[in-house]
């Protein structure tokens, strides 16, 4: 893309899963021009596009920007891979694929949080459906000829649908729809995948629409080293491209709109002097905007992966992918019909459950999958198993990201916390009991389930709490880090309709801005950002 010299209605950092959508909407508008900053390459990756391709996207610096955790008290001194999107499409050309909502309290949250009823559950469904395809059709809850695709997954096992089974006779109900509003239950996951694809945000919104759009402009390879602001404005941003480092400006009344998720956004923010003025004065950088809630808040789900040994006689990918043979009938499964193993999702059954019997909503989700491996990247087990893989939907646990120099190119410092309060540590330890007596009903009998990890021999509080610390890692959705809130709110970085406070021509619009996680997956609930804040954007709110 040649450079252009003149100045820009909307710059949009970050062309994830935020930032394709914005990009999308906003340059509908042919008096508006925008421009799209991607640090990353181009979606041309083929892994990116065939599901299971994952596994070759995580950890390759092609696709990820390769951060780690700091060492976790709470994981026993471990750190953990943390992976983010470095590519059109950002976390959804590389992530699970799995759409989820969450639920409505979430959204109920948020509004009591920022004293705006445009946050609640009621008044956020129609953003949801707006740009949806769902496979059933339009209807109440679902959108049918939007950009972004929701299919069943294209494979079944039988030994998932005995896990269902036995969820069921544990007292958790059936379910064909977690994205209702209350997702508890058991079922399958459904995907953001179009016959047999993976469907990122980049095909969706950009492809074919935006990049035919004359006033719209695309940069790949183009890096934010920090915003320019000026008498409590900002102006524009300067960016490292191939060519070199090109300063970008707003037209008068414009606005950039940051969209590099939890990590990136804060990352930028404090380079640019804007965060928590101590921390930033200690690296020599001046400070712009003193908002000590940059960096701060953030919230993941931890997840702990249990593995059963099975009867030899069950069927799970560890044995189907043991030999060439099984293999090659996987990939010809795939030529031929787009199903199959190759089109798995990381996880295919899913159930949403309460942790102990007081609770009012479910707070744990599983993630359940037929094959088990000592850790993710690792080879799978050369016997049969499953994994049920379970997280704590509403952790108490606060961490934070910050940087650690001036110098863009270093990764900043992110500490998760995981597990650091009493609450999640009770959380965790009986969610591995709740596991235990799924795999313990009788519709599992016929598989003679054997505890191969974490092991029976732990059964105290503080020994499952422990051996989470232990064995227990992300599972990938990093929010919060610039939560919106109330004026009266030291720590909320930015209002409710996503201005950042203090910087006009600034808002931010991606996962960092939720106060609170969501009760699922995250993919789809910023996308339900994106598409709000669109709307704000064009009507001048």
């Amino acid at each position: 893309m040649t450079v252009s010299a003149s100045s820009f209605d909307t710059i949009i950092v970050g062309a994830g899963t935020a930032g394709c959508l914005l990009a999308n909407r906003l340059s509908a508008d042919p008096r508006r021009r925008v421009l799209l900053l991607e640090a990353g390459g181009k979606d041309d990756y083929h892994w990116i596009h065939i599901p299971v391709g994952y596994l070759y996207c995580i950890g390759n610096p092609r696709t990820d920007w390769l951060f780690q955790t700091e060492p976790d008290p709470g994981l026993n001194g471990r750190r953990l891979r943390y992976p983010r999107g470095k590519v059109l499409g950002g976390c959804s050309s590389i992530n699970g694929m799995i759409y989820m909502r969450g639920q409505s309290r979430d959204y109920d949250g948020w509004a009591e949080a920022t004293s705006d009823p445009a946050w609640r559950w009621d008044a956020v469904l129609p953003f949801f459906k707006k740009h949806e395809d769902h496979w059933r059709g339009a209807d109440a809850l679902h959108g049918g000829g939007g950009e972004w695709r929701v299919e069943k997954q294209r494979l079944r096992w039988d030994v998932l649908d005995a896990f269902a089974e036995a969820a069921t006779q544990a007292g958790i109900p059936a379910s064909s729809d977690f994205n209702t509003g209350n997702n508890e239950g058991v079922g399958y996951f459904e995907v953001n995948q179009k016959s047999g694809w993976r469907w990122n945000t980049a095909k969706a919104f950009l492809r074919p629409t935006c990049l035919g759009r004359p006033n719209f402009e695309l940069w790949t390879g183009a890096q934010v080293l920090r915003l320019i602001v000026a008498e409590g404005r900002c102006t524009g941003a300067i960016v490292r491209t191939p060519q070199g480092d090109e300063t970008v400006t707003l037209k008068e009344g414009g606005e950039l709109l940051l969209a590099a998720g939890a990590v990136g956004t804060p990352q930028i923010l404090q380079l640019s002097g804007i965060g928590p003025a101590a921390h930033l004065q200690s690296l020599g950088i001046a400070p712009v905007a003193d908002l000590p809630g940059v960096g701060a808040n953030l919230q993941d789900h931890l997840q702990i992966r249990a593995v059963f040994k099975l009867d030899k006689g069950a069927k799970t990918l560890n044995t189907l992918a043991g030999s060439l043979w099984g293999k090659g009938m996987i990939g010809l499964e795939y030529l031929l019909r787009r199903s199959g193993p190759m089109s798995m999702a990381p996880s295919q059954l899913g159930a949403f459950a309460k942790s102990a019997p007081d609770k009012a909503w479910p707070d744990l989700e599983y993630h359940v999958q037929p094959l088990s491996l000592d850790a993710f990247g690792e080879p799978l087990h050369a016997f049969n198993a499953f994994t049920a893989s379970v997280c704590n939907l509403n952790p108490t646990s606060r961490g934070s990201v910050m940087i650690r120099s001036a110098d863009a190119s270093q990764s900043p410092a992110i500490a998760p916390n995981y597990l650091s309060t009493d609450e999640d540590r009770l959380v965790a330890a009986n969610s591995l009991r709740l596991t235990r007596r799924i795999a313990g009903q009788a519709a599992m009998a016929k598989y003679r389930p054997e505890e191969f990890k974490p092991g029976v021999q732990f059964q105290t509080d503080e020994e499952l709490a422990r051996l989470a610390g232990d064995i227990a890692t992300t599972i990938f959705h990093p929010v919060g880090t610039c939560k919106m809130g109330r004026a009266d709110d030291p720590m909320a970085v930015v209002d409710s309709h996503l201005r950042v406070r203090g910087i006009s021509g600034l808002r931010v619009i991606d996962a960092s801005v939720m106060p609170t996680i969501t009760s699922g997956n995250t993919n789809s609930p910023t996308l339900m950002i994106a598409e709000r804040a669109a709307q704000w954007i064009l009507k001048g709110d």
